[in-house]
């Protein structure tokens, strides 16, 4: 039987001390709980946040920085102490780590996407325990993408992972905020994600030290469980905590009634990474071949190209106002508008391709949303 893989997140404020400082009481108690993990036979990725807070206070900071220069030169210190700190940690539980700094455009470029997935494959094939952050050093616009909480929901989509554990201060997701309203309840489950739960979270962090809020987690639950993923938020102590979520018990919210059905690592990106480069407008039997027999979209079905793409790029795939899909296109713009309602024979033999699919099956996601006007 295959190992089940666990994407553990865990956030600043549950990485550092009051005075913003790397807590290393905190952080050997998370390694404790990650190496039970491993040792059960669980497959273990760490998205780890804490390198600005960390770093903020060696740089004579009294709290942590508002500018983006003095945020990326924490990082630049904290990332180091970070990882220092993990290595040393995990290497007495004769565990190897590993450091990966990611920018957000590695998930929309798909050589690098597939290249990160490749990695992380390797290095859990030789039972190295990958530690992710984002790349705060040289990236601005990751400096506010939620304290790695989307990045975490995006890399378990990434690895196909059983379950992402968001481990934060606050045992869960309530329904206000508790530290204000002592009436609010707790979530023990939650099924989906729904918008009434999205406009009860606040957006404010609970800690002065993280960046990412409850809204913030609970945006990237929803994005975890579109890609397959099960979900947990809260917290815990001790060395048995994440073994005790992944048993049920733990002290948080459980998100997601959902069979492991999430997309190919190539069907994944190209359904939620990829940028658009243009429309196929198809007819009404192509877009019956596509939705209800499983097959390719051949030339022979296009009606309209809009836009102009390479080979390899994605489009929208529509059909009167509406978006059927999108896809990885096998011909340019200029040779669809070429051969659009012809055969797929004398597609290939006017434009010297050996493919008959304008765009494959494999290459192809089922999406269905109103064309805006």
């Amino acid at each position: 039987m295959a190992k089940q893989r666990i994407v553990v997140k865990i956030g600043s404020s549950s990485l550092t001390n009051k005075t913003g400082g790397l807590d290393k009481k905190l952080l050997n108690e998370h390694a404790a709980a990650i190496a039970r993990l491993i040792k059960s036979n669980y497959e273990v990725i760490l998205i780890s946040s804490g390198a600005i807070s960390a770093g903020f206070t060696d740089l004579g900071y009294p709290s942590r920085p508002v500018t983006v220069a003095g945020k990326q030169a924490a990082a630049a210190v904290g990332q180091g102490l970070l990882v220092q700190a993990y290595t040393e940690v995990f290497r007495s539980f004769e565990i190897v780590a590993a450091q990966l700094l990611i920018t957000r455009d590695v998930f929309v470029n798909e050589e690098q996407y597939t290249n990160v997935y490749s990695t992380l494959s390797e290095l859990l094939k030789r039972s190295v325990l990958p530690i992710i952050n984002e790349n705060d050093t040289v990236s601005i616009k990751e400096l506010t993408f939620g304290d790695n909480d989307m990045l975490s929901a995006l890399v378990s989509g990434l690895v196909n992972a059983d379950f992402l554990v968001m481990l934060t201060d606050i045992d869960g997701l309530y329904t206000d905020n508790p530290h204000i309203n002592p009436a609010s309840t707790r979530y023990d489950y939650l099924p989906f994600i729904t918008e009434d739960i999205l406009e009860q979270t606040k957006s404010d962090s609970g800690s002065k030290f993280g960046t990412g809020g409850m809204k913030s987690k609970i945006l990237a639950a929803k994005r975890a469980l579109s890609l397959g993923v099960k979900v947990f938020v809260g917290s815990g102590t001790g060395p048995n905590k994440l073994l005790d979520i992944i048993d049920g018990t733990g002290e948080g919210t459980y998100i997601g009634d959902i069979e492991k059905t999430s997309p190919r690592k190539q069907k994944q990106w190209i359904a939620f990474h990829s940028s658009i480069s243009g429309a196929i407008e198809i007819d009404d039997g192509a877009r019956h071949a596509i939705l209800n027999e499983g097959k390719s979209l051949l030339p022979a079905g296009i009606s309209t190209i809009n836009g102009n793409f390479n080979i390899g790029d994605v489009v929208e795939i529509r059909n009167n106002n509406q978006i059927v899909g999108k896809g990885q296109v096998s011909y340019s713009s200029s040779e669809l508008k070429e051969i659009k309602g012809k055969g797929s024979q004398e597609a290939m033999l006017l434009t010297r391709h050996r493919k008959p699919e304008a765009v494959h099956r494999d290459r192809l996601v089922i999406i269905f949303e109103e064309v805006e006007s």
